[in-house]
């Protein structure tokens, strides 16, 4: 892991967590393009299409669509499928909702942080990442191997 990089954001859903980054320059809307089932991105025309992010932190600039996206992220989380966390360059009401039920009702916190779209581009796909319940988010860079996911550049 090279040098560490903290970015502050604003929680929209509080809470820790920590994973490796799936990032896309694209926006995603949940409602078909994410199976909850399985966690895979299933829209195909998206850069991201055919990879999981169960377990890991989600970062896009915004969702994109239908108010539907909620309910997918609500049981995508419900049944251990959806994301470690999610970071956004834009506030997204339908995301933050999803991840608000999923609190309230299963009492599983999947942190929401805004974070500067500058500042986002500076999470790099496969980076470890660590965010506290004040918006804080820790980025450590990893080095390029052979097979690994680079960055799309979309």
């Amino acid at each position: 892991m090279g040098a560490l990089t903290e970015l502050h954001g604003e929680p929209v859903v509080a809470g820790d967590a920590s994973g490796k980054a799936v990032v896309s320059d694209r926006p995603l809307s949940l409602w078909g393009g994410l199976d909850p089932e399985t966690g895979e991105v299933i829209d195909r025309h998206h850069p991201l299409s055919g990879r999981r992010i169960s377990g890991l932190v989600f970062s896009i600039p915004t969702g994109r669509g239908s108010c539907s996206a909620s309910g997918v992220l609500l049981e995508a989380i419900r049944a251990g499928t959806g994301p470690a966390a999610v970071i956004l360059s834009r506030p997204d009401p339908i995301i933050a909702l999803g991840a608000i039920l999923a609190e309230e009702l299963y009492g599983l916190v999947v942190p929401v942080v805004i974070v500067g779209e500058e500042d986002r581009c500076r999470i790099m796909d496969g980076d470890s990442v660590k965010i506290d319940r004040d918006g804080v988010v820790t980025v450590g860079s990893v080095l390029a191997r052979p097979g690994s996911h680079p960055r799309p550049t979309t």
